[in-house]
């Protein structure tokens, strides 16, 4: 993922943390210690998504939470209960083939939108290893992406 470069417009804390991951080669950042106000603080599995910009053409890599499915890894697409979605899933819905690093594994994905059963099984799956994901779903009125990373050879 040397050609990749940081997604811009990362807060200071996903900056930190995706630096810490790749200048570790995934041995540090992979679980990561998160506090928020009010909730204690917990550690969640993180991985990193390359992907190529729908507009530039560019390699950008976001650091996400993730959970596992079978060989694949869910994520979501909260953006913090945003009302728009985030540019990570923007991307991936121009171009779902994807790079993706989990601790020191790297492997090549297609990123697909789950519907109907398979997603709500999904996200009961993702409010396991982000609880936080069900009050981001009570800031918006549009329906929260969840992804499944597919693995490819």
């Amino acid at each position: 993922m040397a050609e990749a470069k940081l997604a811009p417009n990362l807060p200071p804390w996903m900056l930190e943390h995706t630096n810490r991951y790749l200048a570790s080669g995934g041995t540090d950042g992979h679980m990561y210690k998160m506090s928020q106000p009010g909730r204690p603080e917990m550690t969640v599995p993180s991985l990193l998504l390359t992907t190529t910009g729908r507009k530039s053409g560019e390699k950008y890599i976001f650091p996400l939470f993730y959970g596992e499915h079978g060989n694949s890894y869910i994520i979501v697409a909260s953006k913090g209960g945003a009302p728009e979605h985030p540019g990570w899933y923007r991307n991936i819905l121009a171009n779902p083939n994807v790079e993706v690093q989990v601790g020191t594994k790297k492997l090549h994905a297609v990123a697909r939108t789950v519907t109907g059963a398979e997603r709500a099984a999904l996200w009961i799956e993702a409010l396991k290893f982000w609880p936080p994901y069900a009050d981001y779903a009570l800031k918006t009125t549009r329906e929260i992406p969840v992804v499944l990373l597919e693995p490819v050879d």
